[in-house]
């Protein structure tokens, strides 16, 4: 029988060498196919029109998935192992209110400068973050798990409300946050990345540094504490390093849900390693969904396209629907 370390470097390996695989693909696949003959002359300089469809359209595409991907895949997983909760997602805690009410606000107010909205929505996220934390502060009940769950959909209740009253108040700006509300990768430029890559890359470090101390949660607030951990400050560091990776992922690609719900529930079933290995698996099979998520719009319904959000959609609904179930069943 092959031992939990020999299988944890298996899938390891098995999850880069498939990430790598689909981002190839969806560098050569789409409404124009690239064989690899013309990838290397777009490389070399040889074919200018393979250059600008390789390097100016579908590597920053392929690049943001991934990234999306990575950085909502992480958030999740975090999310549900300090909440202990594996119904909890990212857009629960308000991230995706908070960055759709901010989006919208711009698109009121600023139509025609695109350009502020990837900020916009990186400050609404946070801002709807520290939101939660405050509230869930003010409850004498805060060491409890359910009170960040609690509290980020009420706030969460309340964005939403303002975008519904924006887009009766400013009808035009509808079709613009419709976009933007769906989630995808369409007209991404490698510009936009810059920041929220370093983000996520320096957000998912310390995740992976604090893992260990995140070991101690499952263990519950009791035995955590009998052990000397700080449970406070370790679920509060690992709740506003999730919601800044929700905020990078958002600020780029829009509010695309259900990656941080599927993609724990996958890793946990692949492998039962400690916090930290799982944390890596689920950046990795996050990257790898998202990305097939998008080359499926783009190639299933050439020479138009679904925005990844609505191939997401169509895969994280049901999901949610069996794990529903599944815990009904659980409980009788």
């Amino acid at each position: 029988m092959m031992s939990e370390k020999r299988k944890n470097a298996v899938i390891g390996i098995s999850h880069a060498a498939l990430l790598a695989a689909v981002m190839l693909c969806g560098l050569a696949f789409g409404s124009v196919n690239l064989t690899l003959r013309r990838i290397f002359d777009a490389i070399s300089g040889n074919d200018n029109t393979a250059y600008i469809i390789l390097f100016r359209l579908r590597l920053p595409r392929v690049l943001a998935a991934a990234l999306a991907g990575i950085a909502l895949s992480a958030a999740g997983f975090l999310l549900q192992t300090v909440t202990d909760n594996d119904l909890c997602a990212p857009n629960i805690i308000g991230v995706n209110s908070g960055a759709g009410l901010a989006v919208m606000m711009i698109l009121c107010r600023f139509p025609t400068l695109w350009q502020l909205q990837p900020a916009a929505a990186f400050i609404g996220a946070l801002s709807a973050t520290l939101i939660v934390l405050f509230l869930s502060s003010l409850s004498s009940s805060y060491e409890k798990k359910s009170t960040v769950v609690l509290a980020g959909v009420a706030v969460s209740s309340v964005f939403s409300a303002g975008i519904s009253f924006l887009s009766i108040k400013y009808p035009d700006a509808l079709s613009s946050y419709a976009a933007f509300s769906v989630g995808g990768f369409s007209d991404i430029a490698t510009g936009q990345l810059a920041i929220p890559a370093v983000m996520t890359a320096v957000c998912l470090a310390a995740s992976l540094i604090i893992a260990p101390r995140l070991e101690l949660l499952c263990l519950g607030d009791d035995g955590a504490r009998s052990l000397g951990g700080p449970v406070r400050a370790i679920r509060l560091t690992a709740i506003i390093l999730a919601s800044a990776m929700c905020a990078a992922a958002v600020s780029f690609a829009g509010l695309l849900g259900f990656v941080g719900l599927i993609v724990p529930h996958i890793v946990r079933r692949l492998t039962r390693s400690g916090l930290r290995l799982r944390l890596v698996h689920a950046a990795l099979c996050g990257a790898i969904i998202v990305v097939l998520s998008d080359l499926a719009g783009r190639t299933l319904f050439a020479p138009g396209e679904l925005p990844a959000g609505i191939i997401m959609a169509f895969i994280g609904a049901p999901f949610f629907i069996c794990l529903l179930i599944g815990r009904r069943k659980k409980h009788d």
